[in-house]
């Protein structure tokens, strides 16, 4: 109010100066007037104005606006440690009417050595987001726990169950202003009865209260980012479900995109899941404060999506050092590994810098949000229907392939647990479950699909009589195929890959997913088509598909990069597009591999081959049994 009434006075007494200050006493002058406002509580700005020289500019009249916004947004700050960030210089452009000029100097820290800078634009961003209609704000926190300038005690005011026993982190904050960090979050679960698990909470309200000038504006500034109902946007998890599904899909993502990364995981930690559980606490927790000022950065300007980034960036960053180190690669307690990121990603500025950081994480190549969303999704849904909606201790996933239980002509335990490494996170809580073998029900393509059919996902696995052994991962059902009448139909998602496991490991997944540029502003296809097209997909039922990567969520250049499985009475075709990755004949007996366009893949073994033996394996739910 002071702000406005001092603009409108400035307006009212015309000022015309056009030149910009440049004297070093004009330039005190302002910061004066900028101190003054600030500490002349109940005092009219035009007052305030009337108490000074009106040799002023009335262009920089602006910056003592957000001056004064921001307001004096380091009380809660130990400034000995924020080496050369500025706490009094002007606060510059803190609104931002071009978007991409506003994610450029997000992602270039423009706003990192400038303390109200970086305060004047949280306070804008925040204050954009859409929210609920009934978002508690400033005045509800001063109702509830008092404004008080005093030191509070962290034990008066104990973290709420659903931030699960993490601490706040200290961020470069005072030793008095955790205290603070514990009341805001306790005023927070008072007001937000909803919110069941939200582990993040402890770093972003320890985060937002170095650019906030009291508890109250930042319980606003939390309460506002807990509260955004924007279509499609996400900030933070609240709930159980959503945690834990956020896991599984960075689990998805590391096996996609961090290839390496993932192998390295899966060969020295008993249990990958456990190891990825961590994944967030890495980005808000463990990161020292400078990296984690501009990941905030650019988290509030790009949203949920570069949490993912960093995180994988991260995880690229430690495999780095593990093989720079020369370290032999030997199994670990799941907990050991997890203790050994967490030591590496709170030293991380020993070896790199926040700029290195935010370089890799921007040069992965990711889906859009819709993708990510729709992989999400497809992770609630498969936890929802093992009934995994609130926290539980969760069952070793090698469990699911323990040598004891599992028995199979083609692989051992060791190479399964390798390909339960590469399958979608929410089917590693499953068991494998043999549902057809050659040696058992026969070489016939219709014993095949009696065994077969009902089964979503599947694995096959082929030897052929030259001891090679190469296989397929499906996500659908092979039922699925009569949806096309007597034509030879293609259907499945994008989740499914071809390999090879001798005589040397080899994944190929899907095009779109190393090419992502192929599903780009293509046309799509045209509604007369060829007759030279003969292999046509079915219009696919939303119902009967797996929601993450399926075809129908692309506009594609070509049907040849979606052809994924087709079946009928003579053969199975698995890949498509200028040759089949898997085709085999009717008497499961003969077979041909060639690359494919779908899966842009090598020969998974000699060109044309005998078949030896062929298993197809289910996964079984283990929290049903």
């Amino acid at each position: 109010v002071h702000c406005d009434a001092f603009l409108n006075c400035a307006c009212a007494h015309n000022h015309k100066y056009t030149r910009c200050l440049t004297d070093s006493r004009k330039q005190i002058r302002l910061k004066e007037v900028c101190r003054s406002i600030r500490s002349r509580t109940g005092i009219a700005g035009a007052a305030c104005l009337a108490s000074f020289s009106p040799s002023i500019p009335l262009h920089l009249y602006v910056c003592v606006r957000s001056e004064v916004m921001a307001g004096d947004c380091g009380v809660f700050v130990d400034w000995s440690q924020m080496g050369d960030v500025s706490r009094d210089s002007a606060p510059g452009k803190t609104e931002y009417k071009d978007q991409k000029e506003l994610k450029q100097h997000a992602r270039s820290g423009q706003w990192d050595k400038n303390h109200s800078q970086r305060s004047g634009v949280y306070q804008q961003l925040i204050k954009a987001l859409p929210c609920r209609t009934v978002t508690p704000d400033a005045e509800v926190y001063r109702d509830v726990t008092g404004n008080s300038s005093s030191k509070r005690n962290p034990s008066a005011y104990p973290l709420p169950e659903f931030v699960d026993g993490t601490p706040v982190p200290q961020y470069c904050l005072k030793a008095d202003s955790i205290g603070s960090v514990h009341a805001i979050i306790s005023c927070i679960a008072s007001q937000f009865p909803d919110i069941s698990y939200c582990p993040a909470l402890p770093a972003i309200t320890a985060l937002l209260l170095h650019w906030c000038q009291d508890e109250a504006q930042c319980f606003e500034s939390v309460s506002r980012m807990l509260a955004c109902n924007e279509p499609g946007r996400r900030l933070l998890d609240q709930t159980f479900l959503a945690y834990e599904s956020a896991c599984m899909t960075f689990g998805d993502l590391v096996h996609k995109y961090c290839p390496t990364a993932h192998k390295l995981m899966v060969a020295t930690a008993t249990d990958v899941l456990e190891v990825y559980v961590d994944w967030q606490r890495w980005v808000l927790g463990d990161l020292p404060f400078n990296f984690s000022a501009r990941v905030m950065d650019v988290f509030l300007v790009e949203g949920y999506k570069v949490l993912y980034r960093v995180a994988l960036a991260i995880l690229k960053f430690y495999r780095k050092q593990c093989v720079a180190s020369g370290s032999s690669v030997t199994k670990k307690e799941s907990l050991e590994v997890r203790k050994d990121i967490q030591m590496f990603v709170q030293n991380i500025g020993k070896t790199v810098t926040p700029e290195k950081l935010l370089e890799k994480a921007f040069s992965i190549r990711l889906f859009s949000r819709k993708e990510i969303t729709l992989l999400q999704l497809a992770n609630e849904k498969s936890l929802q229907q093992k009934g995994i909606t609130v926290k539980q201790k969760r069952k070793n996933v090698q469990l699911a392939v323990n040598a004891d239980n599992f028995s199979s002509e083609i692989v051992s335990a060791k190479e399964i647990r390798d390909i339960w490494s590469w399958i979608p996170e929410r089917f590693a809580l499953c068991q494998p479950q043999l549902l057809f073998t050659t040696s058992t029900h026969g070489c016939s393509l219709n014993r095949f699909y009696a065994h077969c059919e009902g089964y979503e996902p599947t694995l096959m696995l082929i030897r052929t009589t030259n001891a090679e052994v190469c296989g397929a991962f499906l996500s659908t059902d092979w039922e699925e195929r009569k949806r096309g009448g007597n034509k030879l139909s293609f259907f499945g998602t994008g989740e499914c890959f071809v390999f090879r496991m001798k005589p040397e490991m080899e994944r190929y997944e899907w095009v779109i997913i190393k090419h992502p540029e192929l599903a780009n502003s293509a046309p799509p296809p045209e509604e007369n088509g060829s007759a030279s097209q003969t292999l046509d997909k079915p219009n696919p039922d939303p119902s009967h598909l797996s929601p993450f990567l399926s075809a129908r969520h692309f506009n594609l250049n070509s049907r040849n990069t979606s052809m994924f499985m087709a079946g009928s009475h003579d053969s199975i075709i698995i890949g498509g597009g200028d040759g089949n990755a898997l085709y085999i004949d009717s008497e499961l007996n003969h077979g041909r591999t060639e690359r494919c366009l779908t899966f842009d893949n090598q020969p998974l073994c000699a060109e044309s081959f005998q078949i030896g033996l062929l298993e197809v394996w289910g996964f079984k739910d283990d929290m049903e049994s």
